[in-house]
Order: C-alpha cells, then structure tokens, then sequence
C-alpha cells in the first residue's frame, strides 16, 4: 500500500508552496487508494506554536485534506532518535562529540536516486559533511528524525519540494547505515513569481487562511494548487476534486517550476462562484459575511438570496459580496467620486433622473419587466439612448457604474430605496 506523508513544522502558517506539497501528496494517496498521513515537525521547542499547528491543520480541512490515522509529533519521540543514534554508535557508523552524536560520511562514494519526476539523480559523498544526528542538546537533526519517522512509518513515496533533493543523499546514507528500506522520491519544483523569482509575499506567498479571508473558496483554491506543475492534459481548468483524484500521478508532475498568476486564480475563482449551487452559494456568503462582522443572524434572508443570484456571475471573490451587501442594506451608500462626476453632474443630469423618477413613481408594478418597458419608452420619447439613462441612475442608487443588471436591481431595492436614493440627485 502507497503511504505518503505530509510534514509541517509549526513554527509558522500554512502557505501555499506547502499546500500544494500536501495536496500532491494526498491526491497521490487517494488516487492510489493509499494512506495519508500528517507529522508534526515540532522540535524547534522555541518556536514551535500550538496557533500555527491549529492553523495548518484547519487550513488542510478547508481544502478537504483530511489524512488518515492519529497526528504525529517528533517531540515526543526524542527517546527512539537517541536509540538509533546510539546503535550507529555501536557500530562505529557515528561517534560522540561532547553530547552530540555524528554520522560519519565515507568518502569517495556515489550516491544515487531515481527521482520519479527527475529521473536518476547522482552525487559524491566528497561533497556531504559529517552528518550531526543528535544535539548536545538533546533533540534530532532533521535528517535524521525524518529517515528514522519515515522508516517506522512505513512511508513508501517522500513527495516534497525540490529544494530537498540535497537532503535526500545524507537521507540515504542514513537508511543505509540504520538497515531501513529506502522510499521513492518524488521532488517537486518550486512555485515562481511572474517575475520568475522564488515566490515572495507580494506575490502571494501568504497563509491560505489569508486566501479564504480574501473570499477564495476552497474548491477553486485547490483547483489552482494541482494545476500548478500538473495538468490532466486536454487544456482542461475546472477540475473538480473527484477527477483530480481519478487522474492524478505524481509521475506526471512537470520538471520545471510552477508560476504563481493572482489574476488566474482569481478568474477560476469567479468561475466556481458563477457555477456553484445557488443555495450553496448563500449559505457560503452568509458565513463569510458573519466572519467579516457584515451580518449576525438577523438580516433579510430571502432578499439576500435574490440578490446573490443577480449577482454571482459578476463576482470575482466572496469579498465583493460585501459591497453588493452595503449597496442594498446600508442606509447610506459610498459613491464613487468618479461616476458621480462622469454620470451625475453633467448639465443634464438632474433633468434625466427627475424624469427616470416621476416615470417610476407611477409604474402600477415595480418589477423587472415593467421597469425596463418604462426607461426603454422613456428613452424613446427624449429621443435618448437607454444607456444615457441607465448609467446615471445605478450611480444614483448604488454610488458605481458596475454591478447586476439595473433593473433587476431595482426590483430588488423596492420602489420607496430607489425613489429616496434618485431624490438626492433631483
């Protein structure tokens, strides 16, 4: 059976190289019907957090990673690194220096490996130091504690990124040396910038818990990380997770390294909210916007619907659902100084909304249909293209240019919120 695993270290949050790290693994365990499993790199006692563990471990389930079996910590396993230690001791493979307990690397050797996504990769021992196993103050080199986990838990594929293939040697020597079975490698090139560099935080090196405060949802999020350095082939994007699953192979995974696109990630962002379930959708917006202390409990439900569906092939993230939630709830809106310029303070402008609006007041039926009909003629009788009076009435009753379509608009805000909000441009 395929077990791989993912290994954070709790000094820090969740980012996205490190989730896409663990996802290829669990996309690889679940496409292998293997087993998943998460240790907790936590032997830096100082920085070690038990906020970042919960935050790493709450960003894996929001991208619906959940492993298998109970956690792992490397802190409370020092005993069985110091026994391995101590029997490579014994064997003359490592020796004391004070309290510190060192492998000694032969010379003039060659290591080698075959990379599932490298191919075969060589180097000299010339080129390795002795190697430190244990501390003089008592805790495991990373190395080591990783050779002697990944052996007892009989991880058989170690897929991470590429900045560890020079690890991977000293690793080998180590499962030598201790009479372990050697796992495949699998090494991951690094995420990019655009500009080609390492990614950085103003590229979008940032927490993915970041990614959902900025309105991502998870199913797009997880879609961008496994198209970063794999595709299914076909040109497909929209994937969902049940078919990443059915086509994943690590073996497939590009050579060379991924870039990072914010913009791309926001475009297949904005088609997961244009595609999803429109109940889903709500009860996804209703929460971001408890989170973002928008909303508590008591607001107009059924409303909020309407209005999400006229929306949500506009919307680009869960955030913009906080401005179309102050355009229709607020009392008070926020006007685009712009748009108020451009549309509201030509010499005809008051003129046109004093007349959208005595039209409105007299509509019998204040719906979509009957709106439309009443500026399209409107229109006509000042011998006007529609837009000249379309465009400066959604700024007067939503302050931007943008947004659902106008009349749909309307018929949501109500007759007596469209006529308050045009009186103030009369």
């Amino acid at each position: 059976m395929v077990r791989v695993r993912f290994a954070p270290s709790p000094t820090g949050y969740l980012h996205i190289g490190s989730a896409r790290t663990a996802l290829f693994n669990w996309l690889y365990a679940r496409h292998t019907g293997g087993q998943f499993i998460l240790r907790i790199e936590d032997t830096d006692k100082v920085r070690s957090n038990p906020e970042f563990l919960d935050e790493i471990l709450g960003s894996l389930k929001w991208l619906f990673m959940e492993w298998d079996g109970e956690l792992t910590f490397q802190s409370k396993r020092f005993d069985l690194y110091k026994k391995y230690a101590e029997a490579l001791v014994e064997k003359k493979l490592a020796f004391r220096e004070g309290a510190a307990i060192i492998f000694k690397v032969e010379k003039e050797r060659r290591v080698f490996f075959d990379d599932m996504i490298h191919g075969r990769i060589d180097f000299s021992t010339d080129e390795i130091k002795d190697q430190v196993l244990m501390k003089s103050d008592g805790t495991p080199t990373y190395n080591f504690a990783c050779v002697v986990d990944d052996a007892q838990m009989k991880i058989t594929h170690v897929i991470r990124g590429d900045d560890h293939i020079s690890n991977t040697p000293k690793q080998i020597l180590l499962y030598n040396a201790l009479g372990f079975e050697i796992p495949q490698f699998a090494h991951i090139p690094l995420i990019l910038s655009k500009d080609g560099g390492r990614l950085s935080k103003r590229h979008g090196a940032t927490s993915i818990f970041e990614y959902k405060n900025m309105g991502f949802v998870a199913e797009a999020l997880v879609n961008y990380l496994a198209l970063m350095g794999w595709a299914p082939g076909n040109d497909v994007e929209i994937l969902p997770i049940a078919e990443m699953i059915k086509l994943f192979d690590v073996k497939n995974v590009n050579k060379t390294g991924a870039t990072f696109d914010m913009d791309k990630l926001g475009w297949l962002n904005s088609q997961y909210i244009k595609n999803m379930e429109i109940n889903k959708l709500i009860a996804e917006t209703k929460e971001f916007l408890k989170c973002k202390g928008v909303i508590d409990d008591k607001f107009d439900e059924k409303k909020w619907g309407e209005i999400v569906l006229a929306y949500k092939e506009r919307t680009r993230t869960l955030e913009d659902f906080v401005s179309v939630y102050k355009i229709f709830f607020n009392s008070e809106l926020e006007y685009d100084e712009k748009a108020v310029e451009k549309y509201l303070k030509k010499p005809n402008s008051k003129d046109i909304i004093v007349k959208c609006r005595a039209v409105l007041e007299k509509l019998p039926a204040f719906d979509h249909n009957s709106i439309e009909g009443a500026y399209r003629k409107l229109a006509d009788e000042l011998k006007m293209k529609p837009a000249e009076l379309i465009h400066p009435t959604r700024v007067a009753i939503s302050g931007k240019t943008v947004g659902a379509g106008l009349f749909e608009m309307m018929a949501i805000l109500g007759r007596d919120a469209v006529l308050k909000r045009m009186e103030k441009f009369c």
